[in-house]
């Protein structure tokens, strides 16, 4: 994950059928998540949408020979 990545934690997903998932868009805080959640909720009231927390893994460090 790159560090521009690592800047936008949460995510909010699109839950499609049989276990399939897209990512909506990310965002540097919860609020403008939850506020982008409320929006696609009005305009596809049947879409399955969810905010998750992406945890980004540590960043590898490279080692000294």
């Amino acid at each position: 994950m790159t560090y521009s990545q690592r800047l936008y934690p949460w995510a909010v997903i699109h839950l499609l059928p049989q276990m399939q998932r897209v990512v909506v868009g990310r965002y540097r805080n919860r609020s403008d998540a939850e506020g982008h959640l409320q929006a696609l909720k009005r305009l596809m009231p049947d879409g399955k949408f969810i905010i998750i927390f992406d945890l980004p893994e540590p960043m590898e460090k490279e080692s000294e020979e």
